[in-house]
């Protein structure tokens, strides 16, 4: 099992690779294909971002 501290460190980790591909998506340098790549990636890490923070319980479900 993950340390809160470990955690902690990936949902730090997942914020940043999120923003990343955000800027990237918004830079609109990109053809469909790239941008379909971007846009899939963002909204997967904001999944991941809100599983651990309701892991570190600070969301109440991450469903929602």
């Amino acid at each position: 099992m993950k340390s809160e501290q470990e955690i902690m460190i990936m949902l730090q980790q997942a914020v940043a690779k999120k923003k990343e591909w955000y800027d990237l998506w918004n830079s609109r340098v990109m053809g469909t294909s790239q941008n379909a790549e971007c846009l899939r990636n963002y909204t997967a890490l904001r999944g991941v971002v809100k599983t651990l923070k309701w892991v570190l319980d600070n969301v109440h479900s991450p469903l929602e």
